[in-house]
């Protein structure tokens, strides 16, 4: 026994499937962001959706597309993150706590850095579209709960993935109609924001598990020469 706190990603079986996901992710991104760089207006498959203007959507339903807006606006996106750091501290998962804050914080700022780079606007220059960050964010946080849920239900590599797919597709779908609902995206940045989650989460949960695992070796190394 070697102490070590719960992995990020506890069902081994699933770190292919996720490796493959993520590889899928990423190079939907990046086919999504050559399609549309430079463009600032809305694509064929962005007008099935809906046609980006102010009033999109209309009261009541403007309510709640605000209220779920909201849970990736500064003010909310914090208030989320310290509830789920402050879980996983309860429930003694410290890798949960480190992916909470690496995993959807590497998220989001990859989604800042892709944005100038592909240069897609909507509603004026400034407003630089592709990926969605709200989208991106809130998937990807659902992402690392579901991983921590599946390894603390022990599940197996059939039920982990459908719960996985599950919490982000019904938590992008929900942030993603907001954003398109609200005017502030198109729906191909989207869909981007989410494969950005899909594609940065694993291979940062990979990387806090060598991590982690690194360093619990070392410090048993060091205990085992100590009682020498």
């Amino acid at each position: 026994m070697t102490g070590r706190p719960t992995p990020a990603v506890p069902v081994p079986a699933l770190r292919v499937w996720l490796g493959l996901t993520a590889l899928l992710a990423a190079a939907t991104v990046v086919a999504l962001g050559v399609l549309y760089a430079g463009h600032s207006e809305p694509g064929r498959v962005d007008r099935w959706f809906v046609e980006p203007t102010a009033d999109s959507v209309r009261p009541p339903w403007r309510y709640l597309a605000l209220a779920v807006d909201f849970l990736a606006e500064p003010i909310g996106a914090a208030m989320v993150m310290i509830a789920a750091v402050t879980g996983c501290l309860l429930l003694r998962l410290p890798r949960g706590a480190v992916l909470v804050v690496g995993g959807v914080g590497m998220t989001v700022v990859t989604t800042t850095v892709i944005k100038p780079l592909v240069g897609r606007s909507i509603h004026g220059a400034d407003n630089l579209s592709y990926p969605s960050g709200h989208t991106a964010f809130i998937t990807a946080l659902a992402l690392v709960v579901a991983l921590l849920a599946t390894g603390r239900l022990g599940l197996g590599r059939t039920a982990g993935a459908l719960l996985m797919l599950a919490a982000t597709v019904v938590a992008g779908a929900a942030m993603g109609w907001a954003q398109v609902a609200l005017s502030a995206h198109y729906a191909t940045d989207v869909l981007g924001g989410w494969c950005t989650a899909l594609a940065v989460i694993p291979p940062t949960a990979w990387l806090i598990d060598r991590s982690a695992d690194s360093l619990a070796d070392r410090s048993a190394d060091a205990e085992r020469r100590e009682r020498r």
